[in-house]
């Protein structure tokens, strides 16, 4: 919903600036989306004088135009039809931006006559749809003052968002008394906002009209007033000022009055061209198939659980949701019929939703309202009808009654702190009950007003109480575990899953969630399942799977196919094999690793080594000693022989398969080009001893420089060259904290059936330097522990 600020201030006696009122607003439940100046983008345009006006020398439906915008005549071309000397219109300075197309303004010569800037049409401003001639204003409007300020168009508009329980603020006034109620303003009184001594029905003459309600569910009550010899015509200046400024299209007096009351008041209302109708109107239930043809231009056809208000010969209205066509006013309407009734918020969401309608009226009667309102609601709208088109109006039928169904809650405001978690003394509970309506007796005795039927309940008022003395006063104060309450339950198992699965996506992986079953050819791939379906739901859900990585596969070659240039996907669950279900960690690596760029060339893909470094962060993150590992050959079939391997703890502790997949599993999956993966067998991870769990000691750094030692080994083919680093970490574990290969080399000067391996040895001393005999004894230890898989020190 829109309002101004300068709307709500004729509600709200204020003195608080814009940022106080949006900050309250929200503060209370109301949340702002925005504020907008409509006037900023009219802010070069000004109040001009037209001095003289003579034809165009070169074209005949051009005139050359003496403009006085404040600051002197200036000569301007102009091919309004209505440009005339005396005018007073709207004046684009060169420099100023058209609203309607983007076009600056200029100095320019139009037929060879210099213009200096452009009188402008509403359709030019987006003020309206006239396009016909300039804008002509009042011949006293002051020339020189910047058109949005003349206008009213500078007023601040304020949009925010209405929960569907408020239906209260659903007009400017139910804001401004929230607003009032949290202290940043007055709210005046009614009769003082319209400018009469009291709010009272406007006497009549005459018979009242011919109404009555038939169907007492769907409108329990209709008002209603005529009104003879109406004028129709251009709404008041500060009503279409208002209207605009909100986005409403201003289209007759007679409209806009009723746009205006449903906004100010969050009333709708309805005005019915009398000479339209036949007979009584009438509430009632529709017939199976009446059809109307509404406002909006679209005809509907009906069912018996609609309202409707139907004369002897149609239907004319969906029953507070949106008037007819064929009754609805015009310029030659001199007889009205106001509607002021209520309709019940339940039938109206069920219409709505049925003829997928909606409208300002619906939004307001589906939430409910004020059944008290009607009074005053046709009293006020007779008022403005008969001040703005004159008229005589006639005496008001009532018919029905409004449900006011008022309720009464026994309160206890001590239930502020103990439900609300926030001490309020009781008088200023009080006093923010009664400045929102409610009547508060002196034994606490709290009954909401009529305009409130979403108040339910102690409850409620609480929430009423909290959300005006601020929610950002309630402490932040942590619970003690009450009896009953349970303790976390979270197993080692589930505790282990969620670090993995947060340091997965911390690496930049994607979680998938896959089928548990698949066909049997995808399980084939991977060995064969162990258990299939006798009566599965589809054949391509047979298999219960043995690897988690043929659904990510899938997964990873869907989106591939949809244009994805990198997949990096993984799935925490479990593997169904022939003894047991493993919990396991599956990952997918496919596309480029990094795409092409200038300065890095070509895209790059995925290897073996990304899978590796996947593997030993997770690891790492599960709390394996990964320092521990050893890394095994080839991981199975569907891996590619050369580029997989295992990570073991020891010979028979498999904790991962890691890796670059076959090429063949890769194509049963459809999926072109290399592809990595990994799989963590999370109950094969050892559990940590001590009730220290996973924490980390404390980082001490060494207080001396660590010492660097270089050896190059003729090591046989066979051997791994993890086997070699592994035996130069364990020379000596006291010193060496870490051996890695930096070199590999066959070739030239290495006998057939070896390869020559370079390894940095890293030594840390504690509390005093190496001397050169102990370097020689640790250097000594690395060739003996070397030598023992074969390997022999290059001279």
């Amino acid at each position: 919903m829109k309002f101004t600020l300068g709307w709500l201030r004729e509600h709200l006696d204020t003195q608080a600036s814009l940022d106080d009122i949006v900050a309250g607003l929200t503060r209370i439940g109301l949340e702002v989306e925005g504020v907008d100046n409509p006037g900023e983008k009219l802010a070069a345009f000004r109040v001009a004088k037209v001095l003289t006006a003579e034809r165009h020398p070169q074209a005949d439906k051009l005139q050359v135009l003496s403009v006085d915008a404040g600051d002197g005549p200036l000569q301007v071309v102009c091919g309004a039809p209505n440009a005339r000397a005396g005018l007073v219109g709207v004046f684009g300075m060169p420099g100023a931006t058209v609203p309607a197309n983007g076009m600056v303004l200029k100095v320019a010569a139009i037929r060879g006559v210099e213009s200096n800037g452009m009188m402008c049409s509403s359709r030019e401003l987006e003020l309206g749809d006239d396009h016909d001639g300039i804008i002509e204003l009042p011949a006293d409007a002051p020339v020189g003052t910047p058109y949005p300020a003349y206008a009213g168009l500078d007023d601040l508009v304020i949009d925010f968002s209405i929960t569907s329980n408020r239906q209260d603020c659903m007009g400017v006034r139910g804001i401004a008394r929230d607003l009032a109620a949290a202290g940043l303003g007055t709210l005046r009184p009614l009769a003082e906002v319209y400018r009469v001594a009291v709010i009272a029905p406007v006497p009549g003459d005459g018979p009242a009209p011919d109404v009555r309600t038939d169907d007492p569910e769907g409108c329990p009550a209709f008002y209603a007033q005529a009104v003879s010899g109406v004028t129709n015509g251009a709404s008041p200046e500060w009503m279409r000022q208002k209207l605009n400024a909100i986005g409403q299209k201003p289209i007759s007096v007679l409209v806009d009055i009723t746009n205006f009351v449903s906004i100010d008041l969050g009333r709708p209302l309805h005005v019915y061209d009398r000479a339209k109708l036949s007979g009584a109107l009438v509430a009632r239930k529709a017939r199976a198939g009446e059809t109307v043809l509404a406002l909006n231009g679209k005809s509907f056809t009906l069912d018996a659980t609609m309202t409707v208000i139907a004369d002897d010969a149609q239907v004319h209205d969906i029953g507070g949701i949106m008037g007819g066509e064929d009754s609805g006013v015009s310029d030659a309407t001199t007889d009205v019929l106001i509607e002021c009734a209520y309709f019940d918020p339940d039938h109206i969401a069920r219409t709505g939703q049925k003829l997928a309608l909606t409208s300002d009226a619906r939004q307001r009667f589906e939430r409910g309202v004020d059944p008290a309102f009607l009074e005053d609601g046709l009293a006020i709208a007779t008022r403005l009808v008969v001040e703005h088109c004159g008229g005589t109006p006639s005496a008001i039928t009532r018919a029905g009654s409004a449900p006011l169904g008022t309720r009464s809650y026994a309160y206890d405001p001590a239930r502020a702190e103990t439900l609300g978690g926030l001490a309020v003394a009781p008088e200023r509970q009080r006093a923010i009950l009664e400045s929102l309506g409610f009547t508060v007796t002196a034994d606490w005795q709290v009954t909401p007003p009529t305009w409130r039927r979403d108040i339910d309940g102690t409850a409620d008022l609480v929430e009423e109480v909290i959300r005006i003395e601020g929610i950002d006063n309630v402490p932040a104060v942590p619970l003690d575990r009450a009896p009953g309450v349970a303790k976390p339950t979270a197993t080692p198992e589930q505790k282990l899953d969620r670090r993995v699965r947060r340091a997965a996506a911390a690496r930049g992986l994607d979680e998938a969630v896959t089928w548990s079953f698949l066909g049997e050819m995808e399980a084939a791939v991977f060995g064969g399942g162990a258990w299939t379906l006798a009566n599965p739901i589809s054949e391509d859900l047979k298999v219960m799977r043995p690897s988690l990585l043929p659904g990510l596969l899938s997964a990873a070659a869907h989106n591939v196919k949809r244009g994805a240039g990198s997949v990096r996907l993984f799935e925490i669950g479990r593997r169904y094999l022939a003894d047991a279900e493993r919990p396991t960690l599956g990952l997918v690596l496919a596309g480029d690793r990094r795409p092409r760029g200038w300065r890095e060339g070509k895209a790059a893909a995925f290897d073996a080594f990304d899978a590796k470094a996947e593997a030993l962060a997770l690891l790492a993150a599960a709390g394996a000693p990964v320092e521990n590992l050893q890394v095994f050959g080839e991981a199975g079939e569907a891996w590619h022989p050369g580029q997989s391997g295992t990570l073991r703890l020891g010979p028979k502790t498999v904790l991962a398969a890691f890796g670059m997949l076959h090429p063949r599993t890769a194509r049963a999956f459809d999926l072109d080009g290399a592809v990595a993966a990994v799989e963590l067998y999370l109950d094969a991870i050892p559990a940590k001893r001590g009730g220290n769990g996973f924490m980390r000691p404390a980082y001490a750094p060494p207080a001396l420089q660590p010492v660097r030692r270089d050896f190059a080994f003729l090591v046989p083919a066979e051997v791994s060259a993890d086997a070699l680093v592994r035996a130069a970490k364990g020379a000596d574990k006291a010193a060496i904290v870490s051996a890695r290969v930096f070199d590999l080399f066959t070739g030239a000067g290495v006998e057939e059936g070896s390869k020559s391996v370079a390894l940095e040895v890293v030594l840390q001393p504690g509390e005093k330097s190496f001397t050169d005999a102990e370097l020689k004894a640790i250097a000594d230890k690395v060739v003996a522990a070397a030598a023992k898989q074969g390997a022999v020190l290059r001279g």
